[in-house]
């Protein structure tokens, strides 16, 4: 029989913790190499746009999905990396009117599924990318700068007189018009078409990126200013 002090000793024997030298220390400096998609870097993307450069994020992520959990925080879209605001954008449904000449009747069929709509940013940023042979997180960048517009039209009512005045544009709302756009003309360039919605995309941002007037986006930018111009 085992006495009362031998089993004390047997069962105060534990193994002992390892080295401090030999734990396995986090390293935090992999999340700033990651990928978006596995494939392209975030280190040399540049905002030339002073006041964008701000609410352009730009944070490593490999999947852009955070479900929005500091949605009721003031600003906090400038937190959301800039591809997943890409992505919520897509997720729409049909607007039910002519926009550019076309009816947009999507019944909903981006609407809430987020996967889905990841599936066709990535889609089209490899097409991007085989096409001009530079990462698509610039050339998107460069195409939200080209196609955000400056000032704006509102009116005013002065007594019996209602008079429309040009007002500078925040640049939280001029990022927000520059991506409704580009998610716009997606959609519209593969309403009833061949086209598929990744390639029409793609399209649009190398459009946008270059500034060329074809594009949706440029257009709209384009138009808006013209009006604000002339409401001076």
């Amino acid at each position: 029989m085992i006495n009362m002090q031998e089993r004390t000793t047997t069962t105060k024997r534990r193994r002992a913790p390892p080295p401090v030298s030999s734990r396995p220390v986090k390293n935090y400096s992999e999340f700033n190499n990651q990928l978006l998609f596995g494939k392209y870097t975030y280190s040399e993307v540049q905002v030339r746009d002073p006041s964008l450069k701000s609410y352009i994020n730009l944070k490593p992520v490999v999947y852009p999905m955070t479900y929005r959990n500091n949605s009721k925080k003031m600003f906090s879209k400038a937190d959301i990396n800039i591809i997943e605001r890409l992505v919520n954008s897509l997720m729409r449904g049909g607007t039910g009117k002519k926009v550019g000449g076309h009816v947009i009747r999507t019944e909903g069929r981006l609407q809430g599924k987020k996967m889905k709509t990841i599936h066709i940013v990535s889609d089209a940023f490899e097409i991007v990318a085989k096409r001009t042979n530079s990462n698509p997180i610039q050339v998107l960048v460069f195409a939200l700068e080209n196609s955000a517009p400056i000032e704006d039209t509102t009116r005013v009512r002065q007594g019996g007189t209602v008079s429309t005045i040009s007002v500078d544009m925040s640049a939280s709302r001029r990022l927000d018009i520059a991506l409704k756009n580009i998610a716009l003309a997606s959609i519209i360039g593969a309403f009833n078409k061949k086209k598929r919605i990744a390639e029409a995309l793609a399209d649009e941002i190398m459009m946008a990126g270059r500034n060329d007037v074809n594009s949706y986006a440029i257009r709209i930018k384009n138009e808006k200013d013209r009006m604000a111009k002339s409401a001076r």
